[in-house]
């Protein structure tokens, strides 16, 4: 497939690598230089930051009113193209991207939304060159499916970035976290996330809980985060 692709970000990076690795043709524009944008091709996709989303589909379909548009948001709306082109989506890979680091999308999910059926069709064609794992979801379930993305990578990432400024206090290496990362990875994909819960939270362990919660008192907010999470924990174990 023909393919244009705006964006220079992150996602976009790795989908360009992606795309090229299966075949396909791809110009690769930047946001800030849509002068040079094709007027046809197979898919548009537009994989910039949220906030300057709106902004660059009302400018990047001028003239390509007949174009396939799809966004790769999580959670913004698929009708974000409504009135501007004929045919439009949501092409939404599930995974945390960096430039650093290419991923293989043999193992991503994607999800697709279209507001007619033979643009889901095409859409389904151009995933199937990159990953066996293909969705529909509407705008509604995507924004409830980001918001969980969030809790089990973002923030899942700054408890790692937590652990590494508390160990490097003491002198100590975030690599001593490693086999435990892993391990705890590896559980969550042959028992549900409550039955791999352990620690101190679980158990309630009110005397361990306020001695590391007292460790924390030059760091407000990460204290509140420990006795927040350490509730939460309690009280999900609790219900089962």
């Amino acid at each position: 497939m023909k393919i244009v692709l705006i964006g220079r970000g992150r996602l976009a990076t790795n989908l360009e690598h992606a795309l090229l690795s299966a075949g396909h043709e791809v110009a690769s524009v930047n946001s800030r230089t849509l002068e040079s944008l094709p007027l046809e091709a197979d898919v548009f996709i537009v994989a910039v930051k949220d906030a300057a989303l709106a902004d660059v589909i009302r400018e990047a379909t001028k003239g390509r009113e007949s174009q396939l548009f799809v966004h790769t948001a999580g959670s913004m709306p698929m009708d974000m193209f409504k009135g501007l082109t004929a045919h439009y989506g949501v092409f939404y890979p599930m995974q945390t991207f960096s430039k650093e680091r290419l991923v293989d999308f043999n193992d991503i999910s994607v999800f697709l939304e279209t507001n007619d059926d033979a643009s889901m069709e095409r859409l389904k064609m151009l995933a199937t060159t990159l990953t066996t794992h293909i969705y529909e979801l509407d705008s509604e379930g995507r924004k409830h499916l980001h918001l969980a993305a969030v809790f089990a990578c973002n923030f899942v990432n700054h408890c790692y970035a937590l652990s590494a400024q508390l160990l490097e206090a003491h002198g100590l290496s975030f690599d001593t976290m490693l086999p435990l990362i892993e391990e705890t990875a590896e559980k969550v994909k042959t028992m549900h996330p409550l039955d791999a819960q352990t620690g101190p939270a679980v158990r309630f362990d009110e005397q361990v809980i306020a001695a590391q919660s007292s460790l924390l008192a030059e760091w407000l907010t990460v204290r509140e985060v420990y006795d927040l999470l350490s509730k939460s924990i309690h009280a999900s174990t609790f219900k089962c």
